[in-house]
């Protein structure tokens, strides 16, 4: 019996309960890692890994498994469903977990910055230049629009003007204010007179209309429609005119004389993966090309002295290998495919150079039970596989 490592307490109960039931299965088949790597055509490391309670295997190899021990597949695979969920569930936790530890640590640089300068600081220091200015007597002019400053050094100006020219200093009032009350030469004059009359303060003018400047009434806008709309109906024309040939090409009939279009290749639908289809993977090895591990089944067995025989069978790959286990160096495998229509006989064989398992090079079948696998011992037995399904009229023949 293997011995186990504990497995992590953080896993799930779920996940633990699967795991233990994989470890469960290998120990009643008597099968080390090795074997159990060599028999399902995943490896070692990952079935370390899966037992481990490291990695949740995959649906594949644990199909594969179960077909290996002679296990319910139906049943082993509703508990892997239950475990996947389980183990996704896992996942989301973590990344959750990480996402909130990455955003505490973004506030947290964020607060080492400042608030950004208030910016009614400057708003109130340009109102208290206003109010100093209204203090020390300078007249000023109220402005309706952020845009009229100019405007407002217009006024400033003027305002400086007329008050040069008033008399005592002080400014005079505008001809449009007071056009009936010219000024009295005699009046008083000098720094201690004053007019009692109020000072007509002067208006600021009218600022211009800039919104009126902004959109032109008179432009080009109408032209550059225009010119969008006609290059919308060309283009539109254009995709019609293009769906009209390709559509209609090869719609004529020719009385089959015309250009047959050559067949697309079998390799361009093949899985991610697999390399080769039918009498592509003659003589090529199996797990090369990606026809191993889960996308092949056992066709036929048999027990042949103290060694297993199998007859490996790839859909996907058209294609079927003779694979031994548990033999010694030298036990020898062949696999026979028999003449199939237009197809002649084809046979490939292997022979066990180290380890204890082997299998041939691929030969082309249509189907699984067009093959069969027989192997000849260092001990002189002999035998060969029986089709799975197929009655069986006694044990393998031994040489």
């Amino acid at each position: 019996m293997p011995r186990w490592r504990a497995l992590p307490e953080e896993l799930d109960p779920e996940v633990r309960e699967f795991t233990e039931q994989l470890r469960r299965l290998v120990e009643r088949s008597g099968l080390s890692i090795g074997a159990v790597a060599d028999r399902t055509g995943y490896s070692k490391t990952s079935w370390e890994r899966y037992l481990g309670g490291r990695l949740l295997p995959p649906l594949g190899a644990a199909e594969a498994l179960a077909e290996a021990t002679g296990t319910d597949v139906v049943h082993l695979s509703t508990m892997w469903e239950l475990a996947e969920r389980a183990w996704s569930r896992s996942e989301l936790r973590h990344d959750s977990t990480l996402e909130s530890s990455q955003i505490a640590r973004a506030r947290a640089a964020l607060g080492e910055f400042g608030p950004p300068q208030d910016a009614t600081v400057t708003q109130g220091a340009a109102q208290g230049a206003v109010q100093a200015s209204r203090a020390d007597g300078q007249p000023g002019a109220v402005i309706s629009e952020p845009l009229c400053h100019e405007a407002a050094r217009r006024a400033t100006a003027e305002e400086s003007a007329s008050g040069a020219a008033g008399p005592g200093g002080f400014p005079a009032a505008s001809a449009s204010a007071a056009p009936s009350a010219p000024a009295d030469p005699s009046g008083p004059s000098g720094p201690s007179g004053a007019d009692p009359r109020p000072q007509a303060v002067p208006r600021s003018p009218q600022p211009p209309d800039y919104r009126a400047n902004a959109i032109p009434a008179d432009g080009p806008a109408p032209r550059r429609r225009a010119a969008l709309f006609v290059t919308g109906v060309v283009g539109a024309l254009l995709v019609v005119a293009a769906a009209v040939l390709l559509l209609g090409v090869g719609g004529g009939t020719d009385n089959g004389s015309g250009p047959v279009a050559p067949p697309v290749s079998p390799s361009a639908v093949l899985p991610a993966g697999v390399k080769c289809t039918g009498a592509e993977c003659g003589g090529k090895d199996p797990e090369a090309m990606g026809c191993g591990g889960g996308r092949a089944t056992t066709a036929g067995s048999a027990t042949v002295g103290t060694s297993y025989v199998e007859v490996r069978y790839s859909q996907v790959c058209g294609a079927a290998w003779a694979r031994i286990t548990q033999a010694v160096p030298g036990d020898a495998v062949r696999i026979d495919a028999a003449a199939d229509g237009g197809t002649p006989a084809r046979s490939e064989s292997g022979k066990v150079v180290r380890d204890a398992d082997g299998y041939t090079p691929m030969v082309a079948v249509s189907g699984p039970g067009k093959a069969k696998a027989c192997a000849t011992l260092t001990t002189g037995a002999k035998g060969c596989t029986v089709p799975r399904g197929a009655p069986s009229g006694g044990p393998p023949s031994v040489g």
